[in-house]
């Protein structure tokens, strides 16, 4: 993975609030595309309707389950760029220009490149804007896990998330070294860390928080 893109996002000042309007959301992604592009001669045509469309979508399923984030902001913040990176394969913004590749490099990056181009841009873009939030929010960007430079880790990812795209997100758990959940990737109530965190809150005689309904 090539997280050099996130020194840029992390430049941004308040980039939480940022990421959640549509011109900036737009922005980044298209800088991303150009960092990639730069680093691995591949290069991409966006199509800015259906990343349009990420966006709002995006937004309104973070925006459904918002209140979690007062739970565990770190892994809320983790959550949310799954549900943005499953959207994007989802909807598929990015095509790659045929003809007009020429990945030199070669390191384990570069041969996921090649395998999976658009996924590679999709990843590395949500993992850049994890690494850049916990810069600014809590001081250092979280730890990748090796298998996310594993190209056999990205063939089953690939095979996954094309039949069920929600797997985006635990797959993003894996590469961060966090506990994936296989059965519903998608429900933030179902994470380990949230589970956690409502059980430190249970155990000290508060009955969840207000607003958030308890779940088992």
């Amino acid at each position: 993975m090539d997280l050099d893109f996130k020194d840029e996002l992390a430049l941004m000042p308040d980039l939480r609030h940022r990421l959640r309007q549509l011109r900036w959301f737009r922005a980044t992604f298209r800088a991303n595309a150009r960092a990639v592009a730069a680093h691995y001669g591949v290069r991409y045509t966006i199509d800015e309707g259906r990343l349009s469309r990420v966006f709002f979508d995006w937004v309104e399923r973070v925006d459904a389950r918002k209140e979690f984030a007062r739970l565990d902001r770190a892994d809320f913040i983790v959550f949310s760029a799954g549900l943005a990176l499953a959207e994007l394969i989802r909807k598929a913004p990015a095509t790659v220009v045929r003809g007009a590749n020429d990945v030199q490099r070669h390191d384990p990056a570069a041969e996921i490149v090649r395998f999976w181009p658009e996924g590679f841009l999709y990843t590395n873009y949500c993992v850049c804007a994890i690494a850049a939030l916990f810069e600014q929010e809590f001081g250092a960007a979280p730890r990748l896990d090796r298998c996310a430079d594993d190209l056999r880790t990205w063939w089953s990812y690939r095979e996954n998330v094309a039949e069920l795209s929600s797997y985006a997100t635990a797959y993003l758990d894996r590469f961060l070294g966090g506990e994936p959940n296989w059965v519903a990737p998608d429900l933030v109530e179902s994470r380990a860390a949230m589970k956690q965190a409502r059980a430190i809150l249970d155990a000290g005689g508060k009955n969840g928080l207000p607003g958030l309904a308890h779940s088992g």
